[in-house]
């Protein structure tokens, strides 16, 4: 089981209280990579009062069926869900699902990609538009289909539990229901862009530039810094990629470029107990004086400013 996988476990044990092995599949070490469904009112019903879920990292996939009033809190935006909603959780993109309250109902599952790994479609989860930066992540549902996703939950639940021998085999299949659920929620321009030359270079673009991300330890540092890193990367000249993005996005490369260094200095000042000379040093800038001017004009102060 990966660190990230026990940190989840190990916060949810210590806010709910609940022996860890209550909680594991009964034969999760005969499996290649990890799955595991649990019932949100009973999860939420264990956490003590004084204690709230963390937000962190993940080295896993979640897909959640929530009930009840919620916020889903990202880096650059904050979604308010009244009723019921579908969520698909990425190791991509860090967030936080904040309750507003305990009357919470609903399903969630977490899996590793290794996990779908062994399906004979060889599913490659990034590639998915579900799960793609930038995509469509919470889907507000009805309760038509809030009563057709709990069916599919109900099952996950039923057959982890069986002793059918090829249940991971259908567990999978239910897994990949729930993402095509999920994928003909999105809005046809998610599911279908255009593939003109320059929509395509514009998508390389960005998907080169998610790449760089998440830093996951002090030591980690960007390989791809400016414009002209990326043009390179690209096989393109960078004044051409820079007339590219500003036709698609409406943006430059170096703004495209600081923003999401912006948002994953945000993310690490936020997440994380690293030095702000260290965080400089992972994104790039050889002085702490240079990341503090470019994080004070991108966001509007200074790093511990905004870490406080």
């Amino acid at each position: 089981m990966n660190r990230s996988l026990e940190k989840f476990y190990e916060d949810l044990t210590g806010a709910t209280g609940v022996d860890l092995s209550s909680l594991l599949p009964p034969d999760i070490h005969k499996e290649i990579g990890h799955f595991n469904v649990f019932n949100i009112a009973e999860v939420m019903q264990g956490i003590r009062k004084d204690r709230t879920m963390p937000y962190n990292r993940r080295a896993y996939y979640k897909i959640s069926l929530i009930t009840g009033r919620n916020r889903a809190e990202y880096a650059d935006k904050v979604i308010e869900i009244e009723d019921s909603a579908l969520l698909f959780g990425t190791p991509k993109v860090p967030y936080h699902w904040l309750p507003e309250n305990l009357d919470q109902k609903g399903h969630f599952c977490i899996f590793t990609d290794e996990f779908l790994v062994r399906t004979k479609s060889g599913v490659m989860l990034d590639e998915l538009p579900i799960f793609k930066s930038g995509g469509y992540p919470v889907f507000q549902v009805s309760a038509e289909e809030v009563a057709e996703l709990n069916q599919i939950f109900v099952k996950m639940h039923r057959e982890l539990v069986s002793n059918y021998a090829y249940k991971y085999d259908l567990l999978r299949n239910y897994v990949l229901e729930l993402i095509h659920y999920g994928q003909k929620l999105q809005p046809a321009t998610a599911l279908y862009p255009t593939h003109n030359a320059a929509a395509r270079v514009s998508s390389l673009f960005i998907e080169l530039l998610e790449r760089q991300f998440p830093i996951e330890s002090p030591q980690q540092q960007l390989s791809l810094r400016t414009a002209k890193d990326y043009a390179d990367r690209l096989a393109v000249h960078v004044n051409h990629l820079n007339k590219v993005l500003k036709e698609q996005t409406g943006k430059t490369t170096t703004a495209l470029i600081s923003g999401r260094v912006t948002k994953e200095a945000m993310i690490l000042l936020k997440q994380t107990d690293w030095t702000v000379s260290e965080i400089a040093w992972s994104l790039g800038f050889d002085e702490v004086a240079h990341f503090s001017n470019f994080f004070k004009k991108e966001a509007g102060m200074a790093p511990l400013k905004y870490r406080a």
